[in-house]
């Protein structure tokens, strides 16, 4: 996280800047900036990241050794505290992208510099027209450190509800995505469910919450959006029965179905989020380098700039308009259709899509709530 001077007789790169909010404690060492520890007052840093050109959508150029290298890594080039709750809205109205803004919580065993470098690559490899903010939680970075991670994600849970308040508060601020991975989705719903419950519903600011491999029990999951209250923002989830992360995940807690880990396309999944409103994605057959299959969202170029291009501007993704690659099909009330494909894509097979109906569904609070009887894996909390 030591900024490096760009050479203007270098090639040229680009420059990602984002605002970051975190509860993790501060190092002391300009190299790392914060810990894994945990802070009792939140943090918020101006921070910017040059990439590389010629790299490969998808990926993050690590420099092979320090100080990083622009023309070839991923290099941080300007680090600033910021002090004050003006100060934050400020560095809003600068950098402001036609009022829409990006708030990214990363997932488990995640440095400050990890989750930086990720959402740096979102934002350019997506294309997308919006102001990003990073919400980094106390990650202690280690696979064996899973239970101190989650208790973190709670103990985060109201800063990330305060900052998306101050956020929905700033009048250059028309709207707001929230973009969660893996164990970060708890810590999303966990805000959202809190912001309903103190006022009856989530800020009307924020249209869309995108949830990638989450890692919620599939009860709990019904609880946290049930008491969101009404009116809710549009939901999108990105599942893969080959998580292996996830599959870890539900060894760890007792066998419980993960969120991330369903099938959409089968019963009693496909009926009760039709009906609920809420759009899966299902990316178990997209193919990247990663091994565990549990960060696709971000590095399949065509999920990634479906994530910038479409899902955070509202649009359906069912019009004859969405490309998701060759032989990508979408199931919508019953009915499937070609969606057409990307020019080059080399998407190996189908990519599943349960969209929410058009048609008279259940009210949205009672409808995840009720008994899953068909899958004993997955039973969800009768009303």
């Amino acid at each position: 996280m030591q900024p490096v001077a760009l050479n203007a007789a270098g090639p040229k790169t680009t420059q990602i800047d984002m605002l970051v909010a975190t509860t993790r404690q501060p190092s002391g060492d300009p190299a790392t900036l914060f810990n894994g520890e945990r802070s009792p007052k939140p943090y918020l840093t101006d921070v910017a990241v040059s990439i590389p050109p010629g790299r490969q959508a998808g990926t993050v150029q690590w420099p092979k050794r320090l100080p990083a290298n622009p023309a070839t890594d991923f290099a941080v080039t300007r680090v600033k505290q910021i002090s004050t709750v003006p100060e934050g809205r400020a560095w809003f109205r600068q950098h402001i992208e036609g009022g829409h803004a990006l708030v990214f919580i990363h997932g488990f065993n995640n440095k400050y510099e990890d989750s930086v470098f990720r959402l740096a690559q979102i934002v350019h490899d997506s294309g997308m027209q919006a102001t990003p903010m990073l919400f980094t939680w106390p990650s202690r970075a280690e696979l064996t450190g899973y239970e101190y991670d989650k208790e973190s994600t709670n103990y985060s849970r109201t800063a990330l509800e305060q900052s998306l308040r101050v956020l929905a508060a700033d009048p250059a601020v028309k709207d707001i995505t929230v973009l969660a991975h893996s164990m970060g989705t708890w810590l999303a719903m966990e805000s959202l469910r809190q912001m309903g419950i103190r006022d009856g519903h989530v800020n009307a600011k924020i249209h869309n919450v995108i949830l990638a491999s989450p890692d919620i029990d599939i009860q709990v999951f019904a609880k946290q959006f049930a008491e969101m209250g009404s009116p809710r923002p549009k939901f999108t989830i990105f599942v893969s029965q080959d998580d292996r992360a996830l599959a870890a995940s539900s060894f760890i807690t007792g066998n419980v179905s993960r969120l991330g880990a369903i099938d959409p396309s089968k019963e009693p999944y496909r009926s009760r989020l039709e009906e609920a409103g809420i759009t899966a994605i299902d990316l178990t057959k997209v193919k990247t380098d990663d091994s565990l299959h549990h960060g696709k969202f971000a590095e399949s170029p065509e999920i990634v700039q479906l994530i910038g291009q479409r899902l955070m501007t509202g649009q359906t993704l069912t019009d004859s308009n969405v490309s998701l690659g060759q032989g990508v099909a979408a199931v919508v009330g019953g009915t499937a259709r070609s969606v057409g494909a990307i020019a080059g894509a080399t998407v190996a097979a189908p990519l599943t899509i349960v969209e929410q109906s058009s048609t008279a569904r259940k009210p949205a609070t009672t409808v995840l709530e009720d008994t899953l009887h068909d899958d004993p894996q997955s039973r969800l909390l009768t009303q």
